[in-house]
Parts: structure tokens; sequence; C-alpha cells
């Protein structure tokens, strides 16, 4: 186990980013289609093929999911990653054609310093096809792809994952592109909201403060008063072994939100975007209530620890005013 999403079999993970930009594409390719699904919870998101996801619709399984900064813009970096499957034959079959399925999630990060002045296109198109190209079972955390250019109300933001396995023996593990309107850190100290949660030291050990003043739990939100509802969202997947239906993909979905509100604090706000995918490469049996109900605990557990790594790991933007970032800050 590498704490990383690609501890699930059949699983790869790939970069692409641009310094001077400062955004990029993560992308998630699965080596066999898998069931999928998708539960929004903030009031900004930026998707592709959501509906596609729906339970009650046709298409059963996916190819792969982009992840990419540049809000709107940033829905392109699918189409390359589809543009890379397809080139290798992937694919949903109508007859003769062959059509890759990728769901796509994007964040907001146009005023983060970076020189957005692309021309007539955004570059997302051909960043998620080098990230495809990228794709391997290990990948790199914080600064990195779709995370390049994440911020959050008081320290950069990232890219972070983690894994976990439940008592029966079956694989969860999550990604997440940390944009938070919140604060994933508690007051103006080192301490991550998720700290009860962590594992063997992956961001700080730093635990929680002895006791929790009135300051610490007042709202600390991106652009204060100022804030826009497009300034925002954290993306992310959570990804297992298990045999799941869609309709138990999405109860997955719903399950693993539980792991924003355990590492992001305010969240699921009019001003985020927050999304999370689940995926099942349908490797494992499970039994459908109990052990499908401690599936999505361990997801949501695992999911706010690859929320806290993403800030853990982030480095800051080289440009000015930029945010400080949690090793800068906290970091020995």
């Amino acid at each position: 186990m590498q704490n990383l999403l690609t501890d699930i079999a059949g699983v790869r993970v790939g970069h692409a980013d641009d310094a001077a930009l400062a955004s990029g594409v993560t992308a998630i390719l699965f080596d066999q289609p898998v069931v999928a699904a998708i539960d929004i919870r903030g009031g900004g998101p930026g998707v592709r093929e959501d509906a596609l996801l729906d339970p009650v619709n046709t298409v059963e399984r996916i190819d792969g999911i982009a992840l990419s900064g540049g809000s709107a813009f940033g829905l392109e970096a699918a189409s390359g990653i589809q543009a890379w499957l397809a080139e290798r034959g992937r694919g949903f079959a109508i007859r003769d054609a062959l059509i890759p399925i990728v769901p796509g999630a994007i964040m907001f990060d146009l005023l983060n310093g970076g020189n957005k002045a692309w021309g007539r296109y955004a570059p997302y198109r051909e960043l998620g096809y080098a990230a495809a190209a990228a794709a391997d079972t290990t990948f790199a955390l914080g600064s990195v792809g779709a995370g390049l250019g994440a911020t959050t109300a008081n320290l950069q933001g990232g890219l972070g994952s983690a894994s976990a396995t439940t008592r029966g023996g079956i694989k969860v593990a999550a990604i997440a592109v940390v944009n938070a309107v919140g604060s994933v850190t508690v007051g103006d100290g080192p301490w991550f909201w998720a700290a009860p949660y962590e594992m063997d030291g992956e961001f700080g050990s730093r635990g929680l403060p002895a006791s929790f003043t009135p300051d610490m739990l007042a709202m600390r939100i991106k652009g204060g008063p100022a804030a826009s509802a497009s300034e925002n969202t954290t993306i992310t997947l959570v990804v297992t072994d298990a045999i799941l239906t869609k309709a138990q993909a999405k109860r997955l979905a719903m399950m693993a939100q539980t792991g924003m509100a355990r590492a992001i604090y305010p969240v699921h706000l009019p001003l985020d975007g927050d999304i999370v995918f689940a995926a099942a490469t349908c490797a494992k049996p499970i039994e459908p209530l109990v052990e499908l109900s401690e599936l999505g605990m361990v997801a949501a557990n695992v999911l706010a620890r690859a929320i806290a790594r993403g800030v853990y790991h982030a480095r800051p933007l080289p440009f000015a005013g930029a945010l400080p970032s949690w090793q800068d800050r906290f970091g020995s």
C-alpha cells in the first residue's frame, strides 16, 4: 500500500501542468471500465457527464475521470483524455463506434497569479492528453496536476491522496484537489481538522488544539465578504475494489462526502462546488448493508485524510501575494 489512489488494482493517475499558467490537469484512468456515480453538495459546481452517472441512466461504466483547473475552460481536459483512450480502442460500443466515457470536474484557479492569456483556445485539452499519457501506478502529491493552482482560505491548496482497507478486506482510496472556500486547518495554527483520522503521521502528527476558542470556530473564507461563487471547489474521487451497482456507488459517494465535512471548515457552501465521484472496479463481493455501510465510513475517513495531505504537501506559487504553504508556516 502506497497510501495512494493507485492502491486499487487497475487504477492509474497522471498529471500535466504548466508553471507559468499556474494550472493543470490530473487524469484518472481505469484499465477496465468501472461502475461510477457522483454526489454534488456545493452551490457552484462545474462538471461534465454528470447526468450519465445518475443510476437511472443507461451507461453503466466509465473509462476515466478528468480533474482540472481552469474553471469552465478546464472541462476540455476530459476531451484530451478521451482522445488518448480512443487512440487505444477504449470506449462504450455502439455497433462499430467506440466512445470513451470520461466524466470530469473543474475548480476555479483563474485569479491565482498565473498567465491565463492563452489566446483563442485554452490549453486544457492538450494538458488532459498529456496527463493521460503520463498516467502510472505512482504519482506526486501537493502542487501538481489539477492541484497546482489550488488555494484555501488561508493556505496554498493542493492535490492529496490516501487509502485504507476495511476489516473485510475491501480496499478504498481517494484523491482530492483542494481548492476550498474554507480552511483545512484550525484557526491560525498547524492543526488539521482531519487530525482524528490521520494515519502514520501522514500530515505532520500535530493533532488538534487542547481546546477550541471562538476565534478558531469563526468563519474564515477565501476573499472574505467579497468572496465569489466561482472561485472555489474541492473535487474528489473515491475508488473501491468492491462489486457495486451504480446505485450503491451513488450511496458510497454520498457517504464519502462526510469526509469533506471532517476536513474543511466551513464546507458545502453556496460558494463551493464540492464534488465526490465514486467508482468501483468490481473485483470483490460485498454484503450490501453492513459491509457497504462500513465501506462508506472508511471512505469518508480516507477522503478527509486525502484533503489534509493535499494541503500538507503543497508549495506556494511563485507570484507576488501568493498564499503561504503549510510547510512554509509550520513545517520543520
